[in-house]
């Protein structure tokens, strides 16, 4: 094994766009409760099949209007000094954004959802079904 393992570039492309009316970053409590659109490319629209199955969906996006980061930065909800990767700030060192949002309904390669706090035009880069599981899974040793 190499003592220095080179690093690879990851290319994503996205596989839609979000439409709504919050066109610049900053957080606003009131997104949460807005309805958005994520327009996906005809390509991948096959891959809603049986998507209305599920009530809340995960929705991974890219903080495109989002430079730049600091490792260690104060959190928007409790004002606490924190590293990057114990909050949920925009500014990161790879800018992608997750959040679970409630699927209102699908027409066609559209979905309708509520909660999602990304800015219109914001490239999508995945979907999965939000699955609540009935119990725990044992604790391995």
């Amino acid at each position: 094994m190499k003592e220095k393992e080179e690093e690879k570039k990851i290319e994503l492309r996205p596989i839609g766009y979000v439409e709504n009316a919050y066109f610049e970053p900053g957080y606003k409590e009131e997104v949460f409760q807005k309805i958005s659109k994520i327009v996906l490319k005809a390509e991948f629209a096959k891959g809603l099949f049986r998507l209305d199955d599920f009530e809340k969906l995960y929705i991974l996006f890219h903080f495109s209007k989002s430079g730049g980061y600091k490792m260690v930065q104060r959190r928007r909800y409790d004002g606490k000094l924190s590293g990057v990767f114990a909050c949920r700030s925009p500014h990161r060192p790879n800018g992608i954004g997750l959040t679970l949002v409630k699927l209102l309904k699908i027409e066609g390669n559209v979905l309708y959802v509520k909660g999602l706090d990304a800015i219109n035009k914001t490239p999508v880069l995945d979907i999965k079904p939000y699955i609540k599981k009935s119990k725990e899974k044992p604790e391995s040793k």
